[in-house]
């Protein structure tokens, strides 16, 4: 992602992704909204990044995985990071947060000076 543009590509992505996998509508739109948080944070605060969406099964349960990496400043403190209320731009700080609770999993892995990775995954029907 290097450009506004490319955030909505991601977003088209993602919900070709979800309807691919099964998902109700509800779920759809959890995990965009989530993917649409998680790529804005690496396009605003780490300069960029990628977006990888791996369709998961688990005993007949079908799922996907985010990975959203970016090779920005990192995030010195996630727990205030991942804070509501919590912003270093002009949003809301409900980002991070915001898409941990849409999802059903997340990781968050950060190093300062060398770029942040979230994966998060959702199951359908949970």
């Amino acid at each position: 992602m290097r450009t506004e543009e490319d955030l909505l590509t991601v977003r088209h992505a993602v919900r070709a992704a979800t309807l691919r996998a099964g998902f109700s509508i509800v779920d759809q739109t959890r995990v965009v909204t989530a993917a649409s948080e998680l790529a804005r944070n690496a396009y605003i605060h780490g300069g960029g990044g990628t977006v990888t969406i791996d369709q998961l099964t688990l005993g007949g349960n079908a799922g996907l995985r985010l990975t959203v990496k970016d090779e920005g400043p990192g995030i010195v403190d996630t727990d205030a990071a991942l804070a509501d209320g919590f912003t270093t731009g002009a949003g809301l700080g409900h980002g991070l947060g915001g898409a941990r609770r849409l999802m059903d999993d997340f990781e968050l892995h950060t190093v300062p000076g060398q770029g942040t990775t979230v994966i998060a995954t959702r199951w359908a029907g949970r």
